[in-house]
C-alpha cells in the first residue's frame, strides 16, 4: 500500500474499496469526508457506506478540516495508526509532519519548525498544503485537537489545564477548535466519556492510560525482546509482559510502560507536565514501529524465496525506533561500556508499579562529554552539545548521516541511527554482524538481493539479524 507512487488519497476508486469494505489496514492512510453529512471518517467506520458521488478523500485529517469537515464521533478517526508514508517517504512534507507529531509547532511555533527543516516560513507553508492539503498551522491545529481529546476522555484535569497542556493559547481558542472539530463542546466530549465507562482510575494529575492501535499482525514478542535484550536498570525495566523506560521530554522527565493487548497497545504514561503528551505518545509509537504496514512489508519480502519462510514464521515484525536522538548514538558507541555511564543520568519523579523501577533518565550528551568515556564517545557528544550533530525526526536521513561521517561516526553506526531515529524502512545494515550470519546461512548475497527488498531494507534486516538472535 506504501509503496505506490501515487499517494493513496488521490486514487479515489481504490480509496472507495477500502471504505465500502470497511478495509481497517487503510486506517491512518487517509480520510474519508462525506458531503452530505459534513463529517469525515476512517475509512473502517462501521457506519452505512456513503454513495461515491458523495465522498471526497483527504490526505489528513487537517485538509477535511480545512474543507469545513468535522471529526466523526463514532468512529474517531484521529485514534488510528498513523501513515506509513511519513517513515517510507524522506521529503519535506514527511518530515515536517513527523515533527508536529512530536509537538515541535507547540513548542517553537510555525518559525521553529521551518528553522529545523531548513526552509523558509512561505516555502514550508506551500509545499505542505500542496501535499497535504494543510498548512502548518492547520496541521499543528489538528493534532492539538487530537492531545486534547485525549486529555478530556482520560484524565480528570480541569478542562482550563487541558487547554493549555494540549497547546492552545487561549480558552476561546480551545472552545471554538472542539467545537469545530468534533460539534461539541469540552464538557459534552467529558461526559460522554464518563457516560462510555473508558476512562481508567486515574492516580494523579501526571498519569494517563491510553490504548496504542496498530495494525495487525503485530510481532509484540519481538519488540519486547529487543528491547529487553538491551535494557539498562533504572532507565529502563522489563516484565513478562510489558517493558517500561524513562523519556527525557522537551519540558521534563516521564516513563512509560507499555504491555501489547489483543488488537492495541496498553501504553501508561507518567509525565512531570502534561504539555508533553503529544511528543511522549509520538516517541512510544516510534520505540514499537506502531505505524509500519506489515502487509506491504511481508508483500515484499515475501517475493523473495529465502526470506519467505522467515517472514511467514514471525508475520508483523517491527523495526524499533528511538525515543531520544542523542541517546540512541551514545548508547551505540558507547557499546558494553554503556552500563558505566548510567549513573550519570538525572533522576525522574518517583511513580507507582510497574514504574517503580524506573528511575533515572539516560544521560545527558553534556554529562557524557565531561565522563571518563572513549575519545570518540566524548567528541561526538561535544559535537551534539555545541549543535553542530542535530539528532532529531525531522532531519533528512542523507544529511544525517554525513554529518555523524564526518564527526567521526563510522558508516555501520551511523546507518543504525538513521533507522532507528528516523524510523527510516529501507536501511539494510550489511556491518550488523547478526545479519550476515543471517544472509550466510540461507545463502543470501545482499549486494545483490537488496534492490528487491526495497523500500523495506530495514524490515529484511530484523529478519535476517532475528535468525541468529
Amino acid at each position: 500500500m506504501a509503496t505506490s507512487t501515487i499517494p493513496i488519497w488521490r486514487d479515489t476508486e481504490r480509496c472507495y474499496r477500502a471504505v465500502t469494505a470497511r478495509d481497517q489496514r487503510f486506517d491512518g492512510q487517509f480520510i474519508m469526508a462525506v458531503r452530505t453529512t459534513g463529517i469525515y471518517c476512517r475509512p473502517s467506520c462501521p457506519a452505512l457506506t456513503p454513495k461515491a458521488q458523495n465522498v471526497r478523500f483527504y490526505p489528513t485529517s487537517a485538509a477535511a478540516q480545512a474543507g469545513g469537515f468535522r471529526a466523526c464521533r463514532r468512529c474517531l478517526p484521529d485514534a488510528v495508526p498513523g501513515s506509513p508514508d511519513w517513515n517510507v517517504r524522506a521529503d519535506l512534507a514527511a518530515r515536517a509532519m513527523r515533527l508536529i507529531s512530536d509537538g515541535l509547532v507547540e513548542r517553537e511555533g510555525v518559525p521553529g519548525l521551518a528553522r529545523q527543516l531548513g526552509y523558509s516560513e512561505r516555502q514550508l507553508g506551500r509545499v505542505l498544503t500542496a501535499e497535504l492539503g494543510a498548512g502548518p498551522i492547520r496541521l499543528a491545529r489538528a493534532h492539538r485537537a487530537h492531545s486534547a481529546r485525549l486529555l478530556i476522555e482520560m484524565s480528570q484535569l480541569q478542562l482550563t489545564d487541558v487547554a493549555f497542556a494540549a497547546g492552545f493559547s487561549s480558552i476561546r481558542q480551545f472552545n471554538e477548535t472542539i467545537r469545530e472539530v468534533f460539534a461539541t463542546t469540552p464538557s459534552q466530549l467529558r461526559a460522554a466519556s464518563l457516560r462510555r465507562g473508558n476512562r481508567s482510575e486515574p492516580t494523579g494529575a501526571t498519569r494517563l492510560s491510553l490504548r496504542l492501535p496498530f495494525r495487525a499482525p503485530f510481532d509484540a514478542a519481538g519488540v519486547l525482546n529487543y528491547h529487553a535484550s538491551r535494557a539498562l536498570p533504572g532507565i529502563e525495566a522489563v516484565s513478562d509482559d510489558g517493558y517500561g523506560r524513562t523519556l527525557r521530554l522537551p519540558h521534563g522527565p516521564g516513563s512509560v510502560w507499555v504491555s501489547p493487548r489483543a488488537g492495541y497497545v496498553q501504553c501508561d504514561l507518567a509525565l512531570s507536565d502534561l504539555r508533553d503528551l503529544s511528543s511522549a505518545v509520538s516517541r512510544v509509537r516510534r520505540l514499537s514501529d506502531l505505524d509500519a504496514d506489515p502487509e506491504a512489508v511481508s508483500r515484499v519480502l515475501s517475493a523473495d524465496s529465502a526470506l519467505a519462510p522467515l517472514v511467514a514464521a514471525t508475520p508483523g515484525i517491527r523495526v524499533p525506533g528511538a525515543v531520544d536522538g542523542p541517546e540512541v548514538l551514545l548508547r551505540a558507541l558507547l557499546g558494553e561500556d554503556v552500563a558505566d555511564v548510567v549513573e550519570l543520568g538525572e533522576p525522574v519523579p518517583p511513580a507507582d508499579p510497574p514504574m517503580d523501577a524506573l528511575t533515572t533518565l539516560f544521560p545527558s550528551p553534556s554529562a557524557i562529554a565531561e565522563a571518563d568515556v572513549k575519545p570518540l564517545v566524548k567528541e561526538v557528544a561535544a559535537a551534539i552539545v555545541a549543535g553542530e550533530l542535530d539528532l532529531h525526526v525531522g532531519r533528512d536521513a542523507d544529511e544525517l548521516r554525513a554529518e555523524m561521517l564526518a564527526a567521526g561516526v563510522d558508516s555501520g553506526t551511523a546507518d543504525y541511527v538513521v533507522m532507528r531515529l528516523l524510523s527510516a524502512p529501507d536501511v539494510l545494515l550489511t556491518g550488523d554482524p547478526a545479519v550476515r550470519r543471517g544472509a550466510a546461512e540461507l545463502g543470501i548475497d545482499l549486494a545483490t538481493s537488496a534492490r528487491d527488498w526495497q523500500p523495506w531494507s530495514s524490515y529484511a534486516s530484523r529478519y535476517l539479524s532475528s535468525r541468529t538472535a
